[in-house]
């Protein structure tokens, strides 16, 4: 059998199953037949079979009018599964743990996959006021802390081919000009860590640092903390980047 990337062709029905479990994934709202159809440029009738074998396998589900297609819990019952197993996620546990107690606010683990930043683990703050966020949920590594501290560790002339071609604004804080980008990846090589001025969500400071890989790998993840400006001040400013500098030094003692 050849085995060469450009001999390979993707076997048209697991290539629309997996575009179906995509699309819904990467939305918070069912769809309905003709919504997805007219997505993923799929015949109504060849995407009925898909999505009806779907739902016999639990992957998909129908609401109540029986006309809109949501994930399934085996969709959930499998995302479990990559965290559960996944050693990173393990190890960096008692971090996120010790963030939150020392600081009082929500800390995510995140990996960069493809263009954007996918949350693989939370903790979450104390106060009764708290940020939206979800494991699974994917970002623009540009617009979040976590994708910048990863992208900060690349080459410079490697960057611009780990984003997409438009740099989408999620608030009006977003950098979406590359050289302003590129400026702005210096500065974190530089200090160490990153930072999300409201460039992904209003009113909300995010700081991050990249987790130093084992075995000389290519860094992917990365660990931050999201703060409500409200509840920003120079001094929890502070605490924050010194403890997001410390977790390295911690991840090594517990390696």
């Amino acid at each position: 059998m050849n085995t060469h990337p450009e001999a390979f062709h993707p076997v048209k029905s697991a290539d629309r199953t997996l575009d179906v479990i995509e699309t819904l994934a990467d939305s918070r709202r069912s769809r309905t037949l003709a919504e997805l159809s007219a997505e993923l440029a799929i015949p109504k009738s060849s995407l009925h079979g898909i999505l009806r074998t779907m739902a016999q396998r639990g992957w998909v589900e129908l609401d109540s009018t029986g006309t809109r297609f949501g994930l399934g819990l085996r969709a959930l019952r499998t995302g479990t599964a990559y965290v559960d197993r996944d050693d990173a996620v393990a190890r960096v546990q008692p971090i996120l743990d010790w963030l939150t107690s020392e600081l009082g606010e929500t800390a995510h683990l995140g990996r960069l996959d493809g263009t954007d930043v996918v949350y693989l683990a939370k903790r979450e703050s104390p106060h009764p006021i708290r940020l939206y966020s979800a494991i699974g949920r994917r970002l623009p590594a540009h617009a979040t802390a976590l994708g910048k501290a990863v992208l900060s560790t690349r080459p410079g002339g490697s960057v611009a081919q780990l984003l997409p071609r438009e740099l989408v604004a999620l608030t009006s804080k977003t950098i979406t000009d590359l050289p302003a980008l590129t400026v702005e990846l210096a500065r974190c090589r530089s200090d160490g860590y990153a930072v999300d001025r409201s460039e992904n969500s209003d009113d909300v400071q995010c700081y991050a640092v990249a987790l130093a890989p084992r075995n000389g790998a290519q860094v992917t993840d990365a660990v931050s903390v999201s703060i409500p400006l409200f509840r920003l001040s120079d001094e929890l400013a502070a605490r924050t980047i010194s403890c997001l500098l410390d977790v390295n030094e911690r991840l090594r003692k517990v390696s």
